[in-house]
């Protein structure tokens, strides 16, 4: 069989694992290897020392995605491609950790809002971010409208009553119904799986939930077991968990909000912010590789390429 037919193969099980479509006694694990907790906080201490934190003083979810075993025997290979939270507070230190990595691309799914206010990356020397916006709904604009009108009846009104919440679980759908956000998102994937592509990282604001979303995908496109590429997804509550705190605190000090923890339901991932996407990708596509094929528009050729430069 020739090379590009085994990749091809590979691409076609990875898929097909990925979405479950193997027999159960496939998806055992390996003698000697014991299975994940079935719970969430037993399934992020099962991966917990697989998790690579890039710690940076001005940025709190840099990581890593690289390390996580697949279902086909191998497992991601480190160095290649990392997930963040934004880069435009880095400090001359962060920057040259940065530096170490050796990236060739970052890419950039904040809107032009979020830019404006929180500021550009700051990276190193000859790195310039390409930006690539995914829709927030407008929830960033709804949030600084809620803050700066001081007003907790207001404040209450727009977040309270579990509004937050639906507007996270309406924002995670259009990442699967919105022709624009698919596209960003296959886009970014196609640059991954190019083996002239470098080291490459993509962020949002939080890192938390387009980034997120973008994580979850490539690494269900790899063939990492749905629970591991959950456990990653749901980690970024213990990565941003202090920083998020603060911001609270100090949103209730300032006065600017009497109830900061209306921020919560936005400032977390949850469970059922990923399952609404995931029920949508059921509804529109017919499962994950149908969302992977039809959706983003991914050939068995890209998939195949995904496997070959970043599965080992």
């Amino acid at each position: 069989m020739s090379r590009a037919r085994i990749r091809l193969a590979i691409a076609v099980c990875a898929s097909a694992l990925a979405i479950g479509t193997l027999p159960a006694a496939a998806h055992a694990a390996p003698a000697g290897r014991s299975t994940p907790t079935s719970t969430p906080a037993g399934r992020y201490h099962q991966q917990a020392e697989t998790i690579r934190q890039i710690p940076l003083q001005g940025a709190v979810n840099v990581r890593d995605l690289g390390g996580y075993p697949t279902w086909t025997g191998g497992r991601v290979r480190q160095g290649l491609v990392y997930r963040s939270d934004a880069l435009g507070k880095l400090t001359p230190a962060d920057v040259t950790a940065l530096s170490g990595l050796g990236l060739a691309k970052v890419v950039d799914f904040r809107i032009p809002m979020e830019v404006q206010y929180d500021g550009a990356d700051r990276l190193p020397a000859g790195l310039t971010a390409t930006s690539r916006p995914v829709s927030d709904l407008g929830l960033y604009a709804t949030l600084l409208g809620a803050i700066s009108s001081g007003d907790p009846a207001t404040q209450e009104r727009m977040l309270g009553g579990g509004r937050a919440e639906a507007y996270m679980r309406d924002i995670y759908r259009t990442f699967v119904t919105g022709p624009e956000n698919r596209a960003q998102f296959a886009t970014t994937l196609r640059e991954i799986a190019d083996g002239r592509q470098g080291p490459l990282l993509y962020h949002c604001t939080s890192g938390k939930d387009r980034t997120g979303w973008m994580s979850y995908v490539l690494l269900r496109a790899l063939a990492v077991p749905e629970s591991t590429a959950t456990s990653d997804y749901l980690a970024s509550n213990t990565f941003r968990a202090a920083y998020d705190a603060q911001v609270r605190a100090g949103l209730k000090q300032s006065g600017r909000m009497q109830n900061p923890d209306l921020l919560i339901p936005l400032q977390e991932v949850r469970q059922d912010y990923l399952d609404a996407a995931t029920a949508q990708m059921d509804a529109d596509y017919g499962g994950f590789y149908g969302y992977l094929t039809d959706g983003l528009g991914l050939d068995l050729r890209t998939l195949a390429k995904l496997q070959d430069k970043l599965v080992r």
